[in-house]
């Protein structure tokens, strides 16, 4: 279990400000990154290790995603 005390949670720009399904991401911490729901923010969370997430953001951003 990975500890995220100090974890400065944030959100997408793009997420908007209707409260819909969002996720937080916690980058802050050294070696791994946090990812939690937004509705749910004292539920549990995921941690990958920061080269998942890049991987992960860079496939999001160039559309390689499918349902």
């Amino acid at each position: 279990m990975s500890d995220l005390t100090g974890a400065h949670w944030r959100t997408s720009t793009r997420s908007g400000t209707n409260g819909g399904d969002c996720v937080e991401v916690a980058d802050n911490l050294p070696g791994i990154i946090g990812i939690r729901d937004s509705k749910d923010p004292t539920g549990p969370t995921l941690t990958v290790p920061p080269a998942a997430w890049s991987a992960f953001v860079t496939h999001v951003r160039a559309h390689r995603l499918t349902r």
